[in-house]
């Protein structure tokens, strides 16, 4: 959080870690941790269940066991139709439940944990995390861990979307879906994702040329009130939000284009807005990824306090008339963060049910009306 609260301070760059961690412990691939890398025991034939999560800041992670495939049947939450694979890639703040037999010679494997960034800077922690995936018994084991042989590297971006587009919901009889039709949809709304700035005066901010650096949604960079928002609503308190989130960007551009440095799309405002929903109402949103300043990357969408149906996803600028022909609705994943491709888009279904305040990451604030429940 030091490092966090200094970059905002600052307007620059978050400073890079120096490692990344499975429980706590960097693994065997750096000098100071050899000593005390997390293990994993396991009884031959046996399955194992890891319910893993990705709170790694700002980097998208892939995760392999050498020598095991992963089934993966759970994903924020909610059962899938069982994966198997050699390897996930999993993004800040998604859980994934993964089934893994002990099923190889007794022995020492490698978990390995490593990044996935498919963005022009070459500004992220490039190391490794592992583990180990230890056979339990009586045996003699020399040398090291077994190496996963076909692991994705840091910049591969084609396994990471292949995996993503295979995820799908049970959508059974004991596990059903609500995912919203067509002819349901109440609330569209357009959205995109965009690194700006804020200018700074006297150029004082570690930002590019003096500005500070400033995540935004069509174009509002979220102002965090000094009472919440949730509280100032269900109190009638004013002057703490305004209610007039943008349903679109304020204009529209090639927002996957090479050349996005100049002011006009790089300057962004700054506000506490609010998306108001009815309860109840069916609502889709489309997020589309933008290059604005060369930024564009593989990046986390979250709703705090909710879940929805990933429905599309695809590369380059949304098509209105020829994205919808893609829609899975017949059993998309049902997630609450979903990894929104670099120059690209994803699409979103939920009903709103869960009255309250809800928040996407970077920042658009819902709140979803109150509605009145009679008990008898």
């Amino acid at each position: 959080m030091e490092l966090m609260i200094e970059a905002l301070s600052e307007g620059g760059q978050a400073t890079s870690s120096n490692a990344y961690c499975i429980n706590g412990q960097p693994g065997d691939f750096y000098n100071c941790s050899r000593e005390t890398t997390h293990r994993i025991s396991a009884d031959y034939g046996k399955t194992n269940l890891l319910r893993l999560v990705n709170s790694v800041q700002n980097t998208n992670m892939y995760f392999a066991i050498a020598n095991h495939s992963l089934t993966v049947v759970g994903l924020d939450g909610a059962y899938i139709k069982p994966l198997v694979t050699r390897y996930i890639m999993i993004t800040p703040g998604q859980s994934m439940d993964i089934l893994v037999t002990a099923d190889q010679p007794l022995g020492e494997y490698y978990i390995i944990l490593s990044p996935f960034f498919d963005g022009q800077a070459d500004d992220f922690d490039h190391s490794i995390a592992s583990a180990i995936f230890q056979y339990s018994g009586n045996y003699t084991y020399t040398g090291l861990p077994a190496y996963p042989s076909d692991f994705p590297g840091w910049e591969d971006k084609q396994p990471a979307t292949f995996f993503v587009k295979q995820l799908r919901s049970l959508n059974s009889a004991e596990h059903p879906i609500d995912v919203p039709k067509d002819n349901e949809i109440t609330t569209r709304m357009f959205i995109t994702i965009e690194v700006g700035l804020r200018h700074c005066p006297n150029d004082s901010c570690a930002g590019p040329l003096g500005d500070r650096l400033a995540a935004a949604l069509n174009n509002i960079s979220f102002a965090n009130p000094s009472v919440d928002v949730l509280q100032a609503y269900y109190n009638n308190i004013t002057g703490y939000y305004t209610a007039d989130f943008p349903d679109l960007p304020p204009v529209g551009f090639n927002f996957t284009s090479d050349d996005l440095g100049t002011a006009n799309v790089t300057m962004v405002d700054k506000g506490t807005k609010v998306k108001v929903l009815n309860y109840n109402a069916s609502v889709e949103i489309i997020l589309q990824g933008t290059d604005v300043m060369n930024s564009a990357e593989t990046h986390p969408m979250h709703l705090h306090g909710f879940r929805f149906y990933v429905v599309g996803l695809g590369e380059g600028n949304f098509d209105n008339g020829t994205a919808p022909e893609t829609y899975n609705l017949y059993d998309p994943p049902e997630m609450n963060t979903v990894p929104a491709p670099r120059d690209g888009w994803a699409v979103i279904r939920f009903r709103a049910n869960n009255p309250g305040k809800f928040t996407g990451c970077a920042h658009a604030n819902f709140t979803i009306e109150k509605r009145q429940i009679n008990f008898s």
